[in-house]
C-alpha cells in the first residue's frame, strides 16, 4: 500500500427491519460497493463488511473491524433511516476503541440529518451528503494531505466549535464514469427469488415525478441512465462469470426513457443470457410500453411492482402522484397478458380515516387484480413536502428502528392502531386467498411465474405473522405522543434535491446547535 492510499473498511450494518430478518437469502449492498470500486480504483485498499450476515452482533462487528485495523470506516446502509439507531451504536463503541479511526457516515438520512447528527453524536467524523462516488474519492484524496477537505463538495464536518457543509455534491451525469466494486462480495453468499444467485443494480438513478411522499427523489434530484449496452454486457458478465441468474433492480424509474430502456432490453436478448429480472415501475409506463412487453419477457422480466398508493384520484392527485387508479387498472392486465408478475403496492395512511375507507380500499384492490399485493404504512421523511402536510399528526411509534414503512408510526383520527392492524392484514388474506391468486400460486402454466408466485407466498406468510407478532411484542406504541414536528424538529422540504446548488452558508456554532437540540428534547 502507498503512502498516497488509505486501508478502508465499508460496513453494512444489521438492520432491524421486518424485510432485512425475514428473509432467510440476502442481497449485496449496492450502495458500498458503488463506492467501493472508485475507492479500488484510485489505488486504495478496501474491503467490505456485510454484518447482515448473521446478523453480527455489535460485539461481533467490534472485533471485526479491530482485526482489519481500518484507517478509515465508511457505514451506510439502503434503509438508512431506520437503520440510523444501530449504526449510532456502532459508532460509538468503535470510537472508544479506536479513537484515531476516521468514522464517515453516508446515506439518505445522513444526508439530510446532518446538522444533528453531528451535534448528537460525536464519534462520527465526516458525513457524506448525497451521491458518494466522487465525494468518497476526494475525501480520501484530501485524508492522505494532498488535498483539503474543505474543498471537497458534498461533506459535512466539525471544526472546532463549529458544523460545516461544504455545499452539494456534484451530480454524476455519466452514471458509466464509475463502477461498480462487485470483487468486494463472494458472490456465492448472495442469493434472492428462491436462492437464486443474485445482485442489486441501478441502471438509472432518480425519477421525475414530483411524489409528495418519496424520500429517494430529492436524494438524486435528477432522473439519468447508464449506457444501456455497456450496462447490459455488465449483466452478462456477471452471468457468465459468477453465476448470476436473478438481477434486482434498485431504480425508482428504470424505464424512465422508453428509447434507453427498449435500447438495454434488445442489448441483453442479444446477449442470449437466462437472467431473470424484477424490479418497480410506475403503471404509466407499462401501459405506455404495451407493444415491448414482449421484448421486456424475452430480455427476462418477470416481476415488476407497481406502486398504487390508493384508490382514490383525489387523493393521488394530493399526493402529486401523476398517476390514475384506470391507468392502475390497465397496467396491471397488460403485465398479465404477457406473463409477467404484478405486484402492487398499497400505502394506509394517506386517507383512510375510516373503516369504510379500508373496505373501499379491499374492494378496488380485488377489481386491480394483482397477481401480488404488498400493504405499506406512509412513512414521512423530514426532507419530503408531505411532512409539512402531516406535521401536526401525532406519532405513535418513536422507536426509530420501527420506521420501516411495516410499522404504523403515526396515528390515524378514527381508526385506532388495532383496527388499523385487523384491517391490513384482513386485506391481505383477502386478496392471496382469493380464488384467482390461489389459482397462479398453484398451477399457473408458465414454470418461472409459478416459482416466483410460491416464492412469495412463502415470504408473505412469514412477513405476516412477524408483523402481527411485533405489533403486540415488539417496541410499544404510546397513546399521547408527540405531533410530527415536535419528534423530527423543523421541515427540511426546501434542501429536498441533495444535489442541487444551495446557496452557501455560514458555520453554524455547535453552541446554537446544542440550544436547538435541547429544545427538540423537552418537546419530545
Amino acid at each position: 500500500m502507498s503512502s498516497a492510499s488509505l486501508r478502508i473498511l465499508l460496513l453494512n450494518p444489521p438492520h432491524t427491519a421486518i424485510g432485512s430478518r425475514v428473509p432467510r437469502e440476502q442481497l449485496p449492498p449496492l450502495g458500498l460497493l458503488s463506492v467501493g470500486g472508485p475507492l479500488l480504483d484510485a489505488g486504495h485498499q478496501v474491503e467490505l463488511l456485510d454484518a447482515e450476515f448473521g446478523p453480527l452482533r455489535i460485539d461481533a462487528i467490534l472485533d471485526e473491524v479491530v482485526a482489519r485495523s481500518p484507517v478509515v470506516l465508511l457505514i451506510g446502509h439502503s434503509g438508512s433511516t431506520s437503520a440510523h439507531p444501530t449504526v449510532v451504536e456502532i459508532a460509538r463503541r468503535v470510537k472508544r476503541v479506536l479513537p484515531s479511526l476516521t468514522l464517515v457516515y453516508g446515506g439518505v438520512f445522513p444526508t439530510y440529518h446532518w446538522r444533528d447528527v453531528l451535534m448528537q453524536e460525536p464519534a462520527f467524523d465526516y458525513i457524506v451528503r448525497g451521491e458518494g462516488e466522487r465525494t468518497m474519492v476526494r475525501l480520501a484524496e484530501a485524508l492522505t494531505g494532498r488535498t483539503r477537505v474543505e474543498d471537497v463538495r458534498g461533506l459535512a464536518f466539525r471544526r472546532g466549535d463549529e458544523v460545516r457543509e461544504t455545499g452539494a455534491a456534484e451530480m454524476i451525469t455519466d452514471l458509466d464514469q464509475y463502477r461498480v466494486g462487485w470483487e468486494l462480495i463472494d458472490h456465492r453468499r448472495y442469493s434472492y427469488w428462491g436462492n437464486l444467485r443474485a445482485v442489486v443494480v441501478q441502471f438509472s438513478r432518480g425519477c421525475p415525478y414530483l411524489c409528495s411522499y418519496c424520500g429517494q427523489r430529492g436524494f438524486w434530484s435528477r432522473w439519468r441512465h447508464r449506457d444501456p449496452v455497456a450496462f447490459a454486457k455488465e449483466l452478462a458478465r456477471l452471468y457468465r462469470e459468477q453465476g448470476v441468474r436473478l438481477i434486482n433492480f434498485a431504480d425508482e424509474l428504470p424505464t424512465g426513457s422508453r428509447k434507453a430502456w427498449k435500447a438495454f432490453l434488445e442489448a441483453l436478448v442479444a446477449e442470449n443470457v437466462e437472467l431473470t429480472l424484477v424490479g418497480s415501475t410506475r403503471a404509466g409506463d407499462i401501459v405506455r410500453d404495451a407493444d415491448l412487453l414482449p421484448l421486456y419477457k424475452r430480455a427476462g422480466v418477470i416481476r415488476f411492482l407497481l406502486g398504487i398508493e390508493s384508490y382514490s384520484d383525489a387523493t393521488l392527485d394530493a399526493i402529486r402522484k401523476g398517476a390514475s387508479s384506470s391507468e392502475d387498472r390497465r397496467a396491471i392486465q397488460l403485465l398479465r397478458e404477457h406473463g409477467i408478475i404484478s405486484m402492487a403496492t398499497y400505502v394506509v395512511g394517506f386517507d383512510e380515516q375510516t373503516d369504510l375507507d379500508y373496505w373501499r380500499s379491499l374492494r378496488h384492490l380485488l377489481a386491480y387484480d394483482p397477481d401480488q399485493i404488498q400493504l405499506l404504512y406512509v412513512t414521512p421523511h423530514r426532507w419530503t413536502p408531505y411532512y409539512d402536510e402531516v406535521a401536526s399528526q401525532r406519532v405513535i411509534q418513536t422507536d426509530v428502528r420501527r420506521w420501516d414503512y411495516k410499522h404504523q408510526v403515526l396515528a390515524t383520527n378514527r381508526v385506532p392502531p388495532w383496527r388499523v392492524l385487523l384491517w391490513v392484514k384482513a386485506i391481505e388474506v383477502c386478496m392471496q386467498l382469493r380464488p384467482r391468486a390461489l389459482y397462479r400460486s398453484l398451477f399457473h402454466p408458465d414454470k418461472r411465474v409459478l416459482h416466483g408466485m410460491r416464492w412469495y407466498v412463502k415470504m408473505g406468510r412469514r412477513v405476516w405473522f412477524r408483523e402481527i407478532f411485533e405489533f403486540f411484542f415488539g417496541a410499544p406504541r404510546i397513546a399521547d405522543g408527540p405531533d410530527l414536528a415536535q419528534f423530527w424538529g423543523a421541515s427540511l422540504a426546501a434542501e429536498e434535491n441533495a444535489l442541487g446548488k444551495p446557496a452557501k452558508r455560514a458555520p453554524i456554532p455547535l453552541a446554537v446547535l446544542e440550544s436547538g437540540a435541547r429544545e427538540a428534547g423537552r418537546a419530545r
